[in-house]
């Protein structure tokens, strides 16, 4: 598990997972805002400039409004012992978000938990995903509450437990704490073809996944 330039260290596999994700979804997103920007185009040139108007609006609203949220329940089973399972979601690269720390350009320890900086549009954009490390009363052993921006993304609640044939198992519930428009599908399809790669690449097989988006 070799370390990166801030010194942290990362799963390679899972990272290189992470970095296919990004080479298949930048490119998909790209197209997606380019359609946008041409049809917003055509209407411009095309229609009388109050209809123009609309139909730009309307676009627009339609890519951006946040209408979809994710979430749903997804059981692992791994050789690992319940404790090194907890250190690994406590640690800075908790296995469900390996398409975060994965592609960070940097991870730094806040008070709290972790920090990731990801840049986007050739560098002239970023954002900060932070993760927090939650004890809980409830059933779960424990939550992960990652934010972005300092705005709310989602809630991992996490239940770890060993089984009588050795193996761990580890069930986790994600509760999203926003909405998104339509121009992230691609990202979100994306990502949902390449997340069993990536826990497996981590030593943890899905045993059984529900949910999905919803409005």
């Amino acid at each position: 598990m070799p370390s990166r330039s801030d010194g942290i260290a990362v799963p390679t596999d899972a990272a290189a997972v992470a970095a296919r994700y990004r080479r298949i979804e930048r490119p998909i997103s790209a197209a997606v805002a380019l359609a946008v920007a041409s049809i917003a185009g055509a209407a411009v040139f095309l229609l009388p400039l109050l209809w123009a108007l609309v139909v730009v609006l309307a676009v627009l609203a339609a890519v951006r409004f946040p209408l979809v949220r994710s979430g749903g329940t997804t059981t692992l089973a791994t050789d690992a012992d319940p404790a090194d399972v907890r250190a690994d979601f406590e640690s800075a690269c908790p296995p469900p978000l390996a398409f975060q720390w994965g592609i960070a350009d940097d991870i730094e320890r806040s008070d709290d938990g972790w920090n990731y900086t990801i840049t986007y549009l050739f560098g002239l954009r970023s954002t900060r995903l932070t993760v927090e490390s939650r004890p809980t009363d409830d059933t779960a052993d424990l939550e992960l509450v990652v934010t972005a921006g300092s705005r709310p993304w989602a809630t991992y609640a996490v239940v770890i437990d060993a089984d009588d044939d050795g193996q761990t198992t580890v069930e986790f519930t994600v509760d999203s704490d926003r909405r998104f428009g339509l121009r992230r599908l691609p990202q979100w399809f994306v990502a949902r073809r390449y997340r069993e790669a990536a826990l497996a690449a981590q030593g943890y097989s899905v045993v059984e996944r529900t949910g999905g988006l919803s409005v």
